[in-house]
């Protein structure tokens, strides 16, 4: 069984920071891209930022010099660093990561179970 384990979120201010982590446990045999999707209420779930295994990175406009995601591959971990958040920040956040697991002929995308995020003040 492979799982992803999401923690960090919260309630937090304009203007403040956040930091999301995500957790890969199971039978992992690799792990290609990883990546931190959201869902904002009444909106589909977009992805906000992505990052290869070579440690390539992707992100969405609306975030782009506010986050910054990283990865450790030995701790199988994707962490989201969250800076000048703003009230449209505000959504659940689901990580995701391309896993091969052990037994398995091919890679398969699993999801967290998401971590709610909320900038208000």
């Amino acid at each position: 069984q492979v799982q992803l384990v999401e923690s960090g979120g919260g309630l937090v201010q304009p203007g403040g920071s956040l930091r999301l982590s995500c957790a890969a446990s199971g039978s992992i045999f690799s792990i290609n891209t990883m990546a931190w999707y959201r869902q904002a209420p009444g909106k589909e779930r977009e992805p906000a930022a992505t990052i290869t295994s070579g440690g390539s990175t992707y992100y969405a406009n609306s975030v782009k010099g506010r986050f910054t995601i990283f990865r450790d591959n030995a701790k199988k971990t994707v962490s989201l660093q969250m800076n000048s958040l703003k009230p449209e920040d505000t959504a659940v956040y689901y990580c995701n990561a391309d896993i091969l697991a052990y037994g398995s002929g091919e890679y398969y995308r699993y999801w967290g179970q998401g971590t709610q995020v909320t900038v208000s003040s």
